[in-house]
């Protein structure tokens, strides 16, 4: 499966750090070649003895190492592999590469490689979730940078929660992916993502709180699997993801414009939270009070049925996928909408107040088909849009 491939092993300082020798031994059992660069953090968790017999290779540690750097060693380092592997990549790790410091050997390799870069995040389930690492991680994303896990369970420290490094057996199975050509190559997919803004004057507008982080998520996993893929996305909060062709847009009129364009596609997946109805009687200039206690009237028009338009269109996507962000009765109103709407799939969520999904960093839905429904655990918005993707590529093989 990794015959031939080398991997450039970047193994960071946390407890974690012992799973690295099971995923050393992993990649060579799958004919895989291990280069390895250990922290100094990571020397304090595993040996650079240990580290090296399993991958009976050098260990790399010092940036300043005189016979590399005589040649450039860093460089051609971070050149030579098929991919770079941070694992464990810690808190710390993320943050200097998002920041794209180059202060050691291994964050020097990050920022001067050319290849991709595949991240097994871990750490204690606080840092995790911390506003900072969140920030990161989306940072990093939008670079394109992929990532597996973490995954939830018992902390060393005693904590419960996300923050884990996925298994040695699941990271092997993500450099595969991201080292062959994918099984989308070759297919077009669009994605709509965030909000949309409608107008009320040149100040003002109705809009409401998708941040557009699942939708950058799918966009991201989709092209991670080969896929070329149209992001039409409204004003979201997250960035779009690098490596996409992105189509920004404003409102849902902007919104329908852009999808028709982007047509032909082999699928469709429409994650934006589009404004159902529009001012029709916008200002072009800002309204203001009159002192009269009046307020002024807004005259309301429908705007276009995007997903509707697609799934009904005489250009149809092969697959068409919808988004339905219920509060009361999620599986009934999403059935009914996906019939209504005659799109293939639609993935239903609850976005009520309490559930903390919409503009949060984690989702819960329940995935509709004609056969029936399928519930997935609530997740980090990150693994839904892979389980998405893979569903997506199956379907249009």
């Amino acid at each position: 499966m990794l015959a031939g491939k080398r991997i450039l092993l970047i193994i960071g300082g946390g407890i974690a750090a012992y799973k690295s020798l099971e995923l050393i031994r992993l990649i060579r059992k799958e004919g895989g070649s291990v280069t390895p660069v250990l922290t100094r953090a990571g020397a304090e968790f595993v040996t650079p003895l240990s580290v090296g017999a399993l991958a009976e290779a050098k260990v790399h540690e010092a940036l300043f190492d005189l016979t590399a750097e005589a040649e450039m060693g860093h460089i051609e380092l971070s050149r030579s592999a098929d991919l770079v592997v941070v694992a464990p990549a810690t808190a710390d790790l993320l943050a200097r590469m998002a920041g794209g410091l180059a202060d050691d050997l291994a964050s020097t390799l990050l920022l001067a490689t050319d290849k991709r870069v595949l991240v097994a995040p871990a750490m204690n389930v606080r840092m995790w979730q911390h506003p900072a690492t969140r920030r990161n991680l989306a940072a990093l994303r939008g670079d394109g940078v992929l990532t597996v896990g973490p995954d939830k369970g018992e902390m060393a420290c005693g904590e419960y929660g996300p923050g884990r490094m996925a298994e040695p057996s699941a990271i092997v199975a993500a450099i595969s992916a991201a080292l062959c050509a994918g099984p989308l190559l070759g297919r077009h997919v669009i994605v709509t993502s965030g909000p949309t803004h409608e107008p009320i004057d040149p100040v003002r507008y109705i809009a409401n709180r998708s941040s557009g982080a699942q939708g950058a998520a799918i966009a991201a996993a989709l092209r991670d699997l080969g896929a070329r893929v149209t992001f039409v996305t409204g004003p979201a909060v997250v960035p779009p993801p690098a490596g996409v062709s992105v189509v920004a847009v404003e409102t849902a009129l902007e919104m329908a414009d852009a999808v028709k364009a982007a047509l032909p596609a082999d699928a469709a997946v429409m994650a934006a939270a589009v404004a159902d109805w529009r001012v029709a009687n916008a200002s072009v200039q800002k309204l203001k009070k009159d002192g009269s206690g009046k307020a002024p009237v807004l005259e309301f028009a429908e705007n276009p049925d995007i997903l509707a338009m697609v799934a009904q269109g005489a250009r149809r996507p092969r697959l068409v996928v919808g988004f339905a962000a219920e509060t009361t009765d999620v599986v009934a109103n999403a059935t009914t909408k996906r019939l209504r709407k005659g799109c293939d799939w639609i993935v239903a969520n609850d976005v009520s107040p309490g559930t903390g999904v919409m503009g949060g960093p984690e989702n819960a839905v329940v995935l509709i088909f004609e056969e029936g429904t399928e519930t997935w655990p609530r997740m980090g918005k990150d693994e839904v849009a892979r389980r998405l993707a893979v569903r997506i590529a199956e379907a249009l093989r």
